[in-house]
């Protein structure tokens, strides 16, 4: 395994661990700023949002240049980002930091899977891409709940000065460990990039991503009221079994790297399939206790099972142009989240209760499962077509 994977894993779990862990401490930041809890969590979306922005912006903006450089100015936007946030004295000076450490994980991930891709061999570029998302993964088991504990006793700017220390490190580790590859796709202009999009393929694979990552958070997003209200688990439980479903973020990403590298459709039918199974089992028997436990594994290892394949697929498709279509990707992601919160919300405020995200999740995983049916369909007719005309 090449190390300069490591580093790539090492800033996704910085930029994981960015993400998620001011969950946890939104309270204290709310209270250090003086500001409403609706307030607060703008600090949340507004990351969101920036995300996407980055994702294509900056992505279409670097798309020229070699890889490695745009990722270590990424990584220094990130620590300046995450530095700035530690250093607010209000809370608009927070927001900013937030901001500029969000514009760069759109890029990041989306640059970097097709750098972790380059460094192997092309039956091993899903596994590859797997790796990196590892990162990720680790950022929810180990970094959210340890990252929330540093900022209970330490202060919630103590979480944030480790983070940018994260960022250094793996600044660090890509400029030693990640080769200077020439690649194809260096001399290839925006106009070339954006060629890309006139595949059907990219466009049902962005519409895969939204709706298979979509399902999961739709469900996941209010998991929290699900297993104390309906479950009946005590709130001081939540965040263990939070990290169980992490663990299965963890093994489904390293089971679905390896699979799609023999069959990226196959991999993605499989897991979408099986989230969906799990999911209509889980709003059956979510009032009990031992059940949900296992759901939240299989849950967490099928929805994080589909993230290399669906990342290869687009990458595949976007042919020798693939760096704004992974990006776009990577923004496809978080409009699956936004899409699973907003509709899962939609259920509670329409007073159908707390299990109501989960079968909304599975109504929105149903769509995925159909279309990835349609784009095997269409993929494989495209495969064919050529044969037929070549008999003839």
């Amino acid at each position: 395994m090449p190390l300069g994977l490591i580093a790539l894993a090492i800033g996704a779990f910085g930029i994981g661990l960015t993400e998620f862990v001011i969950m946890g401490l939104l309270p204290d930041v709310a209270n250090d700023f003086a500001v409403s809890e609706a307030a607060a969590g703008w600090l949340i979306s507004g990351y969101a949002l920036s995300v996407v922005v980055g994702a294509l912006g900056l992505t279409a903006a670097t798309v020229r240049l070699p890889r490695k450089p745009v990722l270590v100015g990424l990584l220094v936007l990130f620590v300046v980002g995450n530095s700035l946030t530690a250093l607010a004295s209000t809370y608009e000076v927070a927001m900013i930091g937030r901001v500029i450490a969000a514009l760069c994980h759109g890029a990041f991930f989306g640059i970097g899977s097709v750098v972790a891709s380059d460094m192997v061999p092309a039956n091993k570029k899903a596994g590859a891409i797997a790796i990196m998302f590892t990162g990720l993964t680790a950022a929810n088991v180990l970094g959210v709940p340890f990252g929330t504990l540093l900022g209970q006793y330490s202060g919630w700017r103590s979480t944030f000065w480790a983070i940018s220390g994260i960022g250094v490190l793996a600044l660090i580790g890509i400029l030693v460990l990640v080769p200077a590859i020439k690649h194809v796709a260096e001399g290839i202009s925006l106009r070339e990039e954006l060629g890309a999009f006139k595949s059907l393929q990219v466009w049902l694979s962005l519409g895969l991503t939204i709706l298979g990552y979509g399902g999961m958070f739709g469900a996941f997003t209010y998991i929290a009221y699900t297993l104390t209200e309906i479950t009946g688990f005590n709130a001081t439980t939540v965040p263990w079994l939070l990290m169980l479903f992490g663990v299965g973020l963890f093994v489904g990403n390293w089971i679905g790297g390896r699979m799609a590298d023999k069959s990226i459709d196959r991999t993605l039918l499989f897991f979408i399939a099986a989230l969906l199974v799990v999911l209509v089992v889980f709003g059956f028997v979510a009032n009990n206790q031992i059940a949900t436990i296992v759901a939240l594994l299989l849950m967490g290892g099928f929805g994080f099972g589909t993230v290399p394949g669906l990342q290869s697929r687009i990458m595949q498709y976007a042919g020798n142009a693939p760096t704004l279509a992974s990006g776009a990707n990577i923004g496809a992601f978080n409009a699956g989240n936004a899409l699973g919160a907003w509709a899962g919300g939609l259920g509670i405020a329409a007073g159908l209760g707390y299990t109501s995200p989960i079968w909304i999740g599975a109504v929105i995983t149903f769509a995925a499962l159909i279309l990835v049916l349609v784009a095997m369909g269409l993929a494989k007719k495209a495969v064919t077509a050529p044969e037929l005309v070549t008999a003839s």
